[in-house]
Formats: structure tokens, sequence, C-alpha cells
């Protein structure tokens, strides 16, 4: 089990959404990426470069049919960070939920 903890740096929407869409595959390629998360090509690339700047991510740059195709795929560090940072969430909302803790005892 991952040990919880919070990642200010794969918190923010579009990475979270990122890291969590390359945590379910090994490889994803880059128009996917782009048209699952729904951003221009530099925004993706921005984050990617982000990701990989921290070793969060790795990409690998082919060709294919004549055209340079894009994939990235997370590091083993990376799958550490989200799944820490999952671990980090569950454990906020558990504890904001604690079915022991009586309505009148909240702040």
């Amino acid at each position: 089990m991952t040990a919880p903890r919070f990642d200010e740096l794969i918190h923010p929407s579009t990475r979270l959404t990122l890291v969590a869409t390359l945590a379910a595959a090994d490889w994803a390629e880059f128009a996917y990426l782009k048209d699952r998360l729904g951003l221009s090509e530099s925004a993706l690339s921005k984050q990617l470069a982000t990701l990989e700047e921290a070793g969060y991510v790795t990409t690998e740059r082919r060709l294919s049919s004549g055209r340079r195709k894009v994939r990235a795929r997370l590091t083993g560090a990376g799958r550490n960070a989200f799944d820490g940072h999952v671990a980090a969430l569950q454990a906020i909302v558990t504890g904001a939920t604690n079915p022991t803790e009586s309505p009148a005892t909240r702040s």
C-alpha cells in the first residue's frame, strides 16, 4: 500500500486527469491525450514537459508512416506520486465523512 502524500505538482485538474489517464495505460498516444483532455497541442506539450521535468512522465518520439508521433507513459516515480496523491485524497474524504463523529461536534 502506498503512503498518502499530497502532490502539489499533479493536483491541478488538468495534470491530475493526464496522470490518471496515463496510469490506466502502458503508453498513450499524444493525439489520444489531446482529445481526452480537450487541450490544444501546445497546452498538452507544456503539461507533459512539466511532468517529464519532474521525472513523472517519459515521452517517446518516433516516425510512423512518415509522420512524427509522440507517446507518453508514467515512470515509476510518476506512478508512486499518483498512488500517494490518490491515497491522500481518499484520506481527506474519509476524514471529512467519518461516521463515528456526530454532526454536533463538527465545526
